[in-house]
């Protein structure tokens, strides 16, 4: 039996576009198994989202894994047994297909033969489309990565400890409605915008600056076409701020939203949901802290 853990993620932390993430004490837990006879798949889902995902080949981890083995699936000889359990949310903007993805590439690697995390990153990241959301998961902490010669360069950035509130409405926005809501185009001006708060993000996640994240967050290239999509989003993002947030944004390409802040979570939290609950949508509201650990895995006895 294959263990592996995925962290959630949440990215693009506003204006880094694709190119920034950051790992979250919130974990999703998958082990694969052999069972059964040759080209049998079964999976088995408990936690978030368990009655939403597919319980054959066509669940994303099994999915994964079976494509990255190509003839080795083949004459294999049995089949496979997929037992996840979630604590990612679905559909939240924390990164849970990624965590499938990941662990898809991590399982496929143990079958073929040794596990490589450089590998899985770009295996992941070739699958998935972008490294923003696989990178920090594979690798943990603050990341900056971006695509280079078929490959990707990816950079860690050390941070303090940091505890954000993540409120995730009930609301279906899949990713690639988020995508499709944005333009082809952006100004000059807003690419002028976003490149300046993107390194001043950094810089402040880095060195602890509030005050500089509290301005660094604002984003003209994804978040207003896709807030616009989100009921009560606006709104949601104010009532953390009103509430002592250090900031507020998009988490990944929502409908989560995420808030910075040095204390006062639990009020944060509940002022988001019921900013969301006065537009419509019922919410629940994460504490978590960032981590430096990616995705861990290990060979156990059944």
């Amino acid at each position: 039996m294959i263990r592996v853990r995925v962290p959630a993620t949440t990215a693009n932390l506003g204006p880094g576009f694709d190119c920034m993430g950051m790992a979250l004490d919130l974990w999703n837990t998958f082990t694969m198994e052999p069972w059964g006879a040759q080209g049998d798949v079964v999976v088995e889902n408990s936690g978030e989202g368990a009655e939403r995902l597919a319980t054959d080949g066509t669940n994303l981890v099994a999915e994964t894994t079976i494509a990255l083995l190509g003839p080795k699936w083949e004459a294999m000889g049995h089949g496979l047994k997929f037992t996840c359990h979630a604590e990612v949310p679905c559909g939240s903007g924390l990164g849970s297909s990624s965590t499938a993805v990941v662990a898809g590439v991590t399982f496929a690697e143990a079958l073929l033969g040794d596990i490589d995390r450089d590998r899985i990153l770009r295996r992941s990241v070739q699958i998935e489309g972008h490294g923003d959301n696989v990178g920090p998961a594979i690798v943990g902490g603050l990341l900056l990565i971006m695509p280079h010669n078929g490959g990707v360069i990816v950079r860690s950035v050390l941070t303090e400890p940091l505890r954000v509130v993540v409120c995730v409405p009930d609301f279906d926005f899949p990713t690639s409605v988020a995508r499709a809501a944005l333009p082809e185009k952006v100004p000059h001006k807003d690419a002028v915008f976003n490149l300046g708060r993107a390194m001043f993000a950094l810089q402040a996640l880095r060195n602890g600056d509030d005050d500089l994240l509290a301005i660094a967050l604002e984003d003209r290239i994804h978040q207003p076409y896709r807030l616009s999509h989100i009921p009560g989003a606006e709104s949601v993002i104010a009532a953390a701020k009103e509430t002592g947030a250090i900031g507020s944004c998009l988490s990944g390409a929502g409908p989560g939203i995420i808030a910075f802040a040095r204390s006062g979570h639990d009020l944060i939290g509940q002022a988001m949901a019921e900013a969301y609950s006065q537009a419509g949508l019922q919410a629940r509201s994460w504490i978590l802290d960032t981590t430096t650990e990616g995705v861990t895995f290990e060979r156990t006895q059944a």
